[in-house]
């Protein structure tokens, strides 16, 4: 059975609102704002490494 890849909503949401030209200073901030918006995000997102030689109690 063969499966075809189905591509994420989610990223195409994202995808088509990174390609938008900004009409305006404004909007250029709001559209970089969602960016680093994104970005941090993703960032807490990513578990740290764990140091199992120094558990905290």
């Amino acid at each position: 059975m063969t499966h075809k890849a189905k591509p994420d909503e989610n990223l195409e949401g994202v995808a088509a609102d990174l390609a938008q030209t900004p009409v305006n200073g404004h909007q250029a901030q709001q559209l970089q704002q969602d960016k680093n918006d994104r970005r941090h995000q993703d960032a807490l997102n990513h578990d740290e490494p764990t140091d199992l030689e120094h558990q905290r109690s």
